[in-house]
C-alpha cells in the first residue's frame, strides 16, 4: 500500500467491456461546479471512440428539481432524483464550500442505503463532510483539503484524518482533498477499475498527468518565490523517456542542471514527493501498461520499465497496487484499447 493511499481488495473485478460501470453524481444546493465538472469528464464523456468500450455511464441526480450551484453561479435541471442510487454502481455524493451547512436527511439516507447495499462511495473535496455526516466514514482513513483539515477533525474526531495527501482509497470509500485532486482521484478509479493503459488513455484525452499517487501531499499555501529557475517539466519528460535506463536521482539532477539537495526540494515544491518516489512510480505504471497490453515475459517487462529484475517487479507491483503481475495482466487484458 502506498502511504495515503490505501489499496481496495485486489479480487474486486470491473465490469470491462460488458455493462458500462453506473455511476451517479448527486449534487444538491451549493454545490461546486468544479468538481462536478470533473466526475463529468472522467465519467461521463464517452469514450468508444478511444478505447473501443464505454467504461462508464454517468448520471447526475439531485434531491430537488432545480439545483442551485455554489455562490449562485448557475441553477441545474438534474437528470433523476435520489432513487437513481438504488442502481448505482459508483455514488458520488454532494460536496458544498459551506460546510456549515448540514446535508439534508433526505440525501444522508440515500448514501446509507446505497453504501449498505454494496455502491462504492466517492467524496471529493468537502464531499468528505456529507460521507462523515451520513456516517461512513467512522474509524475509516479520509482526505480533505488541507484548509478544512482543523475543523473536520473538530467536528468527525472518530475519523482517521490524512490532511497531508491528496486522495486516500479505503476499498468501498474514497475521498479526496481540494480541486484538481478530484481528476487524481477520478484517474485513480479508472486505473483500478480497467488498468494503467486506459487510464492513461483518458488522462492524455485530459490532458492531465498520467497519474498522481495518492500519498504525494497536498500544496500548502507559501509566499511565492521570485522565479529564478525553469520548472522541472522538461526534466520529468526526458526521464519519462528512459525509464528503461538505469537512471538515478544523480542523473535527474544532473538534467536539471542543480544539485542532488536542490533537485529534492524542488520535487517536493514542484512534484509534491520525492525524486526516486516519482521515478519508481512512473516504473510501476510503465510495467502496468506493459503487462496488460503485451504478452511479455516478467523479466522483460522488469527490464523495459526500468525495475531491473523480476523479484524488483513483483514486489513494487505488490506494493502500489495490492496485486500480483499475472494478476494485473489477467484482470485487465480485455479492457486494454486496441492499438
Amino acid at each position: 500500500m502506498s502511504q495515503g493511499s490505501l489499496q481496495p481488495d485486489a479480487g474486486t473485478v470491473p465490469r470491462g467491456r460488458g455493462t458500462p460501470h453506473r455511476v451517479v453524481l448527486v449534487v444538491d444546493e451549493g454545490s461546486n461546479p468544479f468538481e462536478m465538472a470533473c466526475a463529468c469528464e472522467v465519467f461521463g464523456a464517452r469514450r468508444a471512440q478511444d478505447l473501443g468500450f464505454e467504461p462508464y455511464t454517468l448520471r447526475i441526480v439531485a434531491p430537488g428539481r432545480r439545483t442551485t450551484m455554489r455562490d449562485g453561479l448557475f441553477r441545474i435541471t438534474a437528470d433523476g432524483d435520489l432513487s437513481a442510487l438504488a442502481t448505482a454502481d459508483t455514488v458520488i455524493v454532494p460536496n458544498r464550500p459551506d460546510v456549515e451547512t448540514a446535508s439534508r436527511p433526505a440525501v444522508l439516507r440515500a448514501i446509507r442505503e446505497a453504501h449498505d447495499r454494496g455502491a462504492r462511495m466517492v467524496g471529493l473535496c468537502t464531499g468528505a463532510y456529507t460521507l462523515a455526516e451520513a456516517g461512513l466514514l467512522s474509524g475509516r482513513p479520509a482526505a480533505v483539503h488541507w484548509q478544512l483539515a482543523d475543523d473536520f477533525r473538530a467536528r468527525f474526531p472518530d475519523v482517521d484524518l490524512r490532511p497531508d495527501v491528496l486522495f486516500v482509497d479505503d476499498g468501498d470509500v474514497l475521498t479526496s482533498a481540494g480541486s484538481a485532486a478530484a481528476l487524481d482521484l477520478g484517474l485513480h478509479i479508472v486505473r483500478n477499475d480497467h488498468g494503467a493503459e486506459v487510464a492513461n488513455q483518458v488522462s492524455r484525452r485530459l490532458v492531465f498527468a498520467a497519474f498522481r499517487d495518492g500519498g504525494q501531499r497536498q500544496f500548502v499555501e507559501r509566499s511565492v518565490p521570485r522565479v529564478t529557475h525553469t520548472p522541472l517539466s522538461a526534466t520529468l519528460d526526458w526521464a519519462e523517456e528512459h525509464l528503461a535506463e538505469p537512471l538515478t536521482v544523480a542523473d535527474l539532477a544532473a538534467h536539471a542542471h542543480v544539485g542532488v539537495t536542490t533537485l529534492h526540494r524542488r520535487f517536493r515544491a514542484e512534484v509534491g514527493s520525492t525524486p526516486l518516489a516519482w521515478l519508481t512510480g512512473r516504473r510501476v505504471l510503465l510495467a502496468e501498461r506493459l503487462l496488460e497490453r503485451d504478452d511479455l515475459p516478467l523479466d522483460l517487462v522488469a527490464q523495459r520499465s526500468g525495475l531491473g529484475t523480476t523479484a524488483n517487479l513483483r514486489v513494487l507491483i505488490r506494493r502500489h497496487t495490492g496485486s500480483t503481475p499475472s494478476t494485473v495482466r489477467a484482470r485487465f487484458r480485455a479492457a486494454v484499447p486496441a492499438r
